[in-house]
C-alpha cells in the first residue's frame, strides 16, 4: 500500500501472510499468534507491535479478503453438494434473560428461546446457520434468532 515516509521492514506482504498463515495453522486468536512468534522470533525477525500490525492490518484488509476469497474459489471445485449445520450462541442464562437488554430495541435482531438437540438444552441467544461444501470450505453463514429452524434459512437464500 502506497504511503509516505520511512518503507517499514516488515512489508504490507508480510502484514497480509501472518494472519493466513495463522488460520492455516489453526491459531484463531491474535493473542496466541503474538505468543507463538515470540517463541520463534529466528521465523520472523522484525514483526512489528500489536499496535502497529493492527493499523497496518486494517489497511491492508480487502486485499487480504480477497486472497481467502481466491482460495476458497480454488478449494471449492464447484460442488454440487452441500451440508448445513447450526450452532447455538447462547447470550445468557434462561434466568437472567428477562433481564437482558442485548437487542431487544428492533424486533427483527432481538435474541429468543431455542432448543439445541444435540445437547439437550433449551437457550436464550441467536443460531448460527453455516452452508459448506463437501471439501470443508464455508460457502455461506447466517446469524437468526434461536427459534429459526435450518429449513428457513435455506429456502431465504
Amino acid at each position: 500500500m502506497p504511503r509516505r515516509g520511512v518503507v517499514p521492514k516488515f512489508s504490507d506482504l508480510e502484514v497480509i501472510a501472518l494472519p493466513l498463515t495463522a488460520e492455516s495453522l489453526s491459531i484463531d486468536s491474535e493473542n496466541c499468534l503474538f505468543v507463538w512468534q515470540n517463541h520463534h522470533r529466528d521465523m520472523i525477525p522484525n514483526l512489528i507491535s500489536r499496535r502497529q500490525f493492527n493499523t497496518r492490518r486494517k489497511l491492508t484488509i480487502s486485499v487480504c479478503n480477497a486472497i481467502r476469497e481466491r482460495i476458497a474459489n480454488e478449494i471449492d471445485g464447484g460442488e454440487s453438494f452441500f451440508c448445513i449445520d447450526s450452532k447455538p450462541i447462547e447470550v445468557c442464562r434462561i434466568a437472567r434473560s428477562s433481564r437482558c437488554r442485548l437487542g431487544k430495541s428492533d424486533y427483527d435482531t432481538a435474541p429468543s428461546f431455542g432448543f439445541c438437540a444435540s445437547q439437550n438444552t433449551y437457550y436464550y441467544g441467536y443460531k448460527l446457520h453455516a452452508v459448506c461444501g463437501l471439501s470443508g470450505v464455508i460457502h455461506s453463514f447466517d446469524i437468526t434468532k434461536a427459534n429459526v429452524h435450518d429449513i428457513k434459512v435455506t429456502s431465504k437464500n
